[in-house]
């Protein structure tokens, strides 16, 4: 990208907000197919188990288009690459929206995921581009703004859409979003990029990413529904993604033009700020799909208010996130970040506390600590991976540390959903052992008291365990990520002091 001069007033106000949107309209797309699933499945004919191809395309082919950014961006230009990736974006977002079958949903998501690579890096560097250097911390806190508010969002929207309109809507709001970021960013950014340069494509580090990367996310969304390494195919596919891995290490590690560049690795900042980023954001995404999916299968709710219930979350980061901002420039960024994660701990260990007749606001308070956590978390945890990057490498840095994020996630995802129910089982086992002899004579003789037969005794009690059960595994989980919280308070402090505002500090 050229040194162009920051933008200023007006025309600063709303590229942001256009770049803004941009992430927003991508992240949201994701979690908003999530709770729609059922929906759709239902009105294409498909089962269940088919419908979750919806996801997986769109994640392994946006896993493939994302690292490919840093190369896309100095080929043609950032600014010429996101517009690219927007307009492509919402094309793919209508086709998906007037899909007339299963099998042309999943080929629109994949391109829609594949083209839309681009996007989350490339609205991040824009955005620091378009602030001035003192201004940095600004910039990423309305990027991380975003973030936060598009998973919350997405449940809420996606069940109103479900409930009231026809599901392809889920996607049709992308068109006329997506065609405004489109107007505005090009009105606004036009004449801002370098030349395009002539640079050689490394086909064969493209190849190997494609396959390693591709087989890992199948792997890891196909795997809890294949019984893992009891599969065949799941044992094939980890195989192909440790070797292709392994493979492509190897060769970008040696290639003179890689594809991506794996060098930024060697700043320490980059390094551990990419490992901060990525488990930090793992466990709150990790967090965001077991409480709902507790409040509506074992609560009651829907999914819309189970949305509800994580909006605090949401409400409070936007509503804080500026003022990080502000302190960044005074502050160090680790203490923002240790700060975050102690909130973090604190939200988990409430939610540990939660029990099956808690009620919403008991549900609610946790999540705006939450809130208050993730108001800090993102702003300063970009700030410490990207201090000392040079200007012309942000769009890669940003494209591999966004990788790196979606690998985590998809690792997250796997294994909390995958422990979630393993832990309901181990529970539910020891629970039924102890509700034997006297134990069962008593809760079947109080329930019939209460005008129950013996079958429906047996019905309630079986359902109860259950219940008890899952609020079991799920109080493990908020356990473990409030351990993991604080293990990420110590780990950020072995990065070296960001550089508040562009004024160079000595690393400690």
């Amino acid at each position: 990208m050229t040194e162009a001069a920051p933008l200023k007033g007006a025309t600063l106000a709303v590229t942001a907000i256009a770049l803004a949107l941009g992430t927003f309209m991508q992240v949201l797309d994701l979690t908003i197919a999530n709770v729609s699933l059922p929906t759709i499945a239902g009105n294409l004919g498909a089962s269940t188990d088919q419908s979750t191809w919806i996801i997986t395309s769109f994640v392994v082919a946006n896993g493939i288009g994302v690292p490919l950014t840093g190369w896309l961006m100095a080929r043609f230009g950032v600014v010429r690459t996101f517009l690219w990736s927007v307009a492509g974006f919402t094309l793919a977002s209508l086709l998906c929206g007037l899909a007339w079958s299963l099998e042309s949903l999943v080929a629109f998501r994949a391109l829609q995921g594949l083209i839309s690579g681009p996007m989350i890096p490339g609205s991040q560097a824009l955005m620091i581009a378009i602030f001035p250097r003192d201004r940095r911390a600004t910039a990423l806190a309305v990027w991380s703004i975003t973030s936060l508010t598009a998973p919350v969002c997405g449940p809420i929207l996606g069940g109103y859409i479900c409930d009231n309109l026809h599901w392809g809507w889920i996607f049709l709001i992308n068109v006329p979003v997506g065609a405004l970021v489109l107007f505005l960013c090009r009105q606004a950014l036009s004449g801002r990029d370098a030349p395009a340069r002539g640079l050689s494509l490394d086909m064969v580090g493209l190849a190997l990413l494609v396959v390693w990367a591709g087989a890992l996310q199948i792997l890891l969304d196909r795997g809890k529904n294949a019984d893992w390494f009891g599969s065949d195919l799941i044992v094939a596919l980890a195989v192909i993604a440790f070797t292709g891995f392994c493979a492509f290490l190897w060769w970008e590690m040696t290639e003179d033009r890689p594809i991506v560049d794996l060098s930024l690795f060697r700043q320490r900042n980059f390094a551990l700020g990419t490992l901060v980023f990525c488990l930090g954001n793992s466990v709150f995404l990790a967090n965001m799909l077991v409480l709902p999916l507790w409040l509506q299968t074992q609560l009651g709710y829907t999914a819309t208010w189970a949305g509800l219930a994580s909006a605090p979350a949401a409400a409070v980061a936007v509503l804080l996130t500026p003022l990080v901002a502000r302190a960044m420039s005074r502050f160090d960024a680790r203490i923002v970040a240790s700060t975050a994660f102690l909130a973090s701990a604190l939200s988990y260990y409430l939610r540990a506390s939660l029990t099956n007749d808690a009620g919403f606001w008991a549900i609610a308070f946790p999540m705006a600590v939450q809130g208050i956590a993730n108001a800090g978390f993102f702003v300063a945890a970009l700030s410490i991976l990207l201090d000392g990057i040079p200007a012309a490498c942000i769009p890669m840095a940003s494209g591999l540390s966004n990788f790196a994020r979606i690998i985590a996630s998809g690792f997250a995802v796997s294994i909390v959903t995958t422990l979630w129910d393993r832990r309901e089982a181990l529970h539910q086992s020891r629970l039924a052992d102890m509700a034997t002899g006297p134990v069962f004579d008593q809760m079947q003789a109080a329930m019939a008291a209460q005008g129950l037969s013996a079958p429906g005794s047996l019905a309630a009690m079986a359902r109860g365990l259950e219940g008890q059960a899952y609020l079991l595994a799920s109080i493990d989980v908020f356990t473990l990520s409030m351990w993991l919280s604080l293990g990420l308070t110590a780990l950020v402090w072995l990065c070296h002091r960001a550089r508040p505002a562009g004024i160079a500090v000595p690393p400690d």
